[in-house]
């Protein structure tokens, strides 16, 4: 469970930097970008053992005080009717519940703090604007050279700190510092789709996010989940991931992508991983043949009674995982994020894919942590205190101040919360 403990904690920072931003008045009323929705998670047969025994050591950590445990079909039903509904009587389910879940969308999140970002004299934003170069100059500054897509106009800035935060495109522009710290990366792209309903009669049935388990072999980001999503103040509900197969690393990338990411220090740890991750291969190669028929099959799993007519396809995001070559030590598959700083600390970037969002603000805690290690101690701690309030500690082994945190971030963002007996 430490992956979960990880994650739950990093998400607890996350609501405290989003509060922080609401009290600020730098983002607007909290239902407009979170609400709170249960997290859920559901199995059956088999693997009902294997969540007594998770549910036992979760239960252990202050993160997940006041989780619920029931395999009493009639108690699931009330819980998540969808999945309950048709569902054969004498199968053995099993079910935990988290009512402090939230659903995000980091969409209006991102366009609420640019909105404001945009209101200093300081900020600018460029889109529509694609970086052709990152050079260094004689006296340590860094030029990016970029083109306005639009226009064709090519213009550059003299920076002495350069992040690079471009999802799927962040290993591309890393190449292009020449950094040799960089050269130890390469990517490897895996897209994904959901099938989507805004069926209200479907909708109206379904304020949960419940998550199934992972076949065997499967990579981590491939756990089934059947989701409600609020989406520009509309309810949703959504079912996936199934994985994509794409050489982009942007949904609206190029197909050289991949080719164009390889060099001679990362091209045979590339061919490394695919034989060292058959599993993995097998699963991308049997995900990308499924049928219509094969996706609505694995939604019956957890919606017994879904009707074909209500669901449709829609491409996700595009992900890259990173692979990386240490000097001395084979190639390998990384599925979390990674962030990378260069020895002088004047380049970062954010590498890899998830979790992504929904720990942004830990994420780039420790990213300040590694760039600006002497602020980040010394004249700006004060004011990471003020945004994060638990910044600095581990809310897992402090039940009393993680209980004071979820208070002050629940009750300031609109979720559900008690506090565990």
């Amino acid at each position: 469970v430490s992956k979960a403990v990880n994650v739950a904690g990093q998400f607890e920072i996350a609501k405290q930097f989003w509060a922080y931003q609401v009290k600020q008045g730098v983002l607007q009323t909290p239902n407009t970008f979170i609400n709170p929705v249960p997290h859920i998670a559901f199995v059956w047969g088999d693997n009902v053992n294997f969540m007594e025994k998770r549910y036992a050591a979760m239960v252990q950590n202050p993160l997940f005080a006041g989780m619920k445990l029931s395999e009493d079909p009639a108690e699931i039903q009330k819980w998540a009717p969808l999945v309950m509904d048709g569902r054969d009587p004498q199968q053995k389910v099993a079910a935990t519940r988290m009512d402090v879940g939230s659903d995000v969308n980091y969409g209006a999140i991102t366009t609420q703090l640019i909105g404001n970002l945009e209101k200093s004299p300081n900020f600018k934003l460029s889109t529509s604007t694609e970086v052709t170069g990152i050079s260094k100059n004689d006296d340590n500054t860094w030029s990016v050279a970029f083109k306005d897509l639009k226009s064709g106009k090519v213009d550059h800035v003299k920076t002495r700190f350069v992040f690079i935060g471009a999802g799927g495109a962040a290993i591309k522009l890393l190449q292009m510092t020449g950094l040799p710290e960089a050269q130890q990366y390469a990517g490897f792209p895996v897209g994904g789709e959901f099938l989507v309903t805004d069926n209200p009669a479907v909708t109206a049935k379904h304020t949960a996010k419940v998550y199934g388990r992972a076949d065997l072999g499967a990579p981590p980001m491939s756990v089934p989940h059947i989701d409600t999503r609020y989406i520009d103040g509309k309810k949703y509900v959504l079912f996936g991931p199934f994985a994509t197969y794409s050489n982009k690393f942007l949904k609206n990338g190029s197909q050289l992508d991949l080719l164009a990411s390889t060099n001679k220090n990362n091209v045979l740890p590339m061919a490394a991983i695919g034989l060292q991750n058959a599993d993995l291969v097998q699963y991308l190669v049997s995900q990308v043949l499924m049928s219509d028929a094969d996706r609505f099959n694995e939604l019956k799993k957890y919606y017994p009674e879904a009707d074909p007519k209500d669901w449709h396809l829609q491409q996700g995001g595009q992900r890259v995982q990173i692979i990386k070559k240490e000097p001395g030590k084979p190639a390998k598959l990384q599925f979390g994020t990674e962030i990378f700083a260069s020895k002088d600390k004047s380049v970062t970037a954010l590498l890899g894919a998830s979790p992504g969002a929904s720990t942004s603000p830990y994420i780039m805690l420790n990213l300040l942590e590694k760039a600006f290690p002497e602020q980040t101690k010394g004249v700006w701690n004060a004011k990471l205190h003020e945004i994060v309030r638990s910044y600095g500690k581990d809310l897992s082994t402090d039940p009393a101040l993680l209980d004071q945190i979820r208070q002050y971030s629940s009750s300031t963002l609109g979720l559900n919360y008690t506090t565990p007996a």
